[in-house]
């Protein structure tokens, strides 16, 4: 009798938690609700603490097997001051005849090839090896519409897209802001420009494009990428594109005891009183800026959990590579004197990382002060949490903007914190719009903006949902 074999696709992502997380719960959806064999294969920078503990844990769970691929040398191939985007792609570029051999011994052999956004180099593996090919984009479908344009608009727009004095028409989506474009746009004299313009020319080459987005939130954006959409008639991409979002990590099962005293002191904190403020895993902010904001929360008079990382001065995403270190002791060197005995009682201070799925579900927790990364925004948007935009890189200056002026889920700064230092009264201000401190207000109009939003999220994902339909129909063009 034959014993019928699950169908079984490979994963590949590349560094960076905002793209490895979403790979990771992309592979355990395959898992959970369509039995499928799930290999990952996890092109890693290391140099990152928390990318390797991520790693480490998807290691340790059952559900997916994890294959680490070392960073190959890239020696001769990079210069010290290359972007973000050009180390990514050079990096897999350099790894394609390693991931390739890996691919081609896998057992029992895959049917598809499923790749992150900064990975579609290997999309030809996949034609060379006869799998199927999907690109997964971890952020959201506004994004993608502008990524796979991006050549047509390098063919429309003469100079650099930052001097544009009209925003950057897309068809049949919003327009893009110049100074919201993304950062691989800001200089299309850099090496990344044109590595970013090759993301938009390989995701039409693939079999069909999931994005960790659903149908309620960007019906719009996702329609024009799809064939007869406006979009998609200028591209002639005839590709499915599929809403299968929010893909979200779960809280972490195992405590340690930094979480039981975050959790500890949420507890003792009135509901829906503290703001919570992180960066991300790659976001800094300078001294100046620092100082800024430590008196801004105090002059909020809000209570506060702050995720503190040391200040790195320069690049906002200085600390996707590598992370300066903060740990206990040393955070009061960072921040203004007296800070940390004036605030004891109303914030709490959290050295380099903290436990966000718990903190954002705590029903104590009313804001996010957030750099708005797509992963940290689904995180707060499927709790019910409103931000405070504050983007430093990547896309999220994008998001910030759909965020506050098209969904209205968030407040958002007068003056990007990338261009300007943002004043401490500034940030009261905002800490105090999500924060309100009145426990007689009964509603405020952005959290329950946000609350029907959560319920649009949890529906999509629940059996019979957009996104539940959309990975069912992904399963189904695998299995064939």
């Amino acid at each position: 009798m034959e014993v019928h074999k699950p169908t079984h696709v490979v994963l590949l992502s590349s560094a960076g938690l905002g793209h490895l997380i979403p790979v990771i719960e992309l592979g355990k959806r395959f898992i959970i609700n369509h039995n499928f064999k799930v290999t990952i294969l996890a092109v890693t920078s290391q140099t990152s603490e928390a990318e390797a503990q991520t790693i480490n844990t998807a290691l340790a769970t059952s559900l997916c097997h994890v294959i680490e691929i070392p960073s190959p040398d890239l020696t001769g191939f990079l210069h010290e001051n290359d972007a973000v985007v050009t180390r990514l792609r050079v990096m897999i570029r350099v790894a394609v005849p390693a991931i390739q051999s890996i691919i081609s011994k896998i057992t029992p052999p895959p049917s598809a090839l499923i790749v992150d956004i900064f990975c579609t180099e290997a999309i030809p593996i996949a034609r060379e090896l006869n799998l199927l090919s999907y690109v997964y984009v971890t952020s959201h479908a506004w994004l993608l519409a502008l990524v796979v344009y991006s050549p047509v608009l390098d063919e429309l727009v003469e100079g650099q897209y930052v001097d544009q004095k009209e925003p950057l028409k897309i068809p049949g989506c919003n327009p893009v802001r110049p100074e919201d474009v993304v950062d691989p746009m800001l200089d299309r004299n850099d090496k990344q420009y044109i590595e970013y313009l090759g993301i938009g020319t390989d995701i039409p080459q693939s079999d069909g494009v999931l994005v960790n987005t659903w149908e309620d939130l960007q019906h719009r954006d996702l329609q024009a990428l799809r064939d007869g959409g406006l979009l998609s008639q200028v591209l002639k991409m005839k590709i499915p594109v599929y809403g299968v979002g929010p893909l979200l990590r779960q809280p972490e099962s195992e405590t340690s005891p930094s979480t039981e005293l975050v959790v500890k002191w949420l507890d003792e904190q009135p509901s829906e009183s503290v703001l919570y403020v992180s960066f991300g895993s790659g976001g800094t902010i300078s001294f100046e800026q620092m100082t800024e904001l430590a008196w801004g929360l105090e002059l909020s008079e809000r209570r506060f959990i702050w995720v503190v990382r040391a200040p790195m001065e320069g690049a906002s995403d200085a600390a996707f590579f590598t992370s300066g270190s903060c740990g206990g002791d040393e955070m009061s060197r960072y921040l203004p004197e007296g800070f940390v005995s004036r605030t004891r009682k109303v914030g709490l201070l959290v050295p380099e990382w903290a436990p966000q799925i718990i903190i954002l579900k705590h029903s104590s927790t009313g804001g996010f002060l957030s750099h708005c990364g797509w992963s940290s925004t689904i995180e707060s948007i499927t709790n019910g949490v409103p931000l405070i935009a504050w983007p430093l890189y990547a896309e999220q200056k994008m998001n910030a903007t759909m965020l506050a002026e098209e969904l209205g889920l968030a407040v958002r700064l007068t003056v990007l914190p990338t261009k300007k230092v943002v004043g401490r009264e500034e940030i009261a201000r905002m800490v105090r719009k999500v924060i309100t401190g009145d426990e007689n207000v009964k509603s405020n109009p952005l959290r329950d903006k946000v609350k029907e939003i959560q319920r649009g999220a949890l529906k999509a994902l629940s059996e019979g949902g957009s996104s539940y339909a959309a990975m069912s129909q992904v399963a189904k063009a695998i299995e064939g």
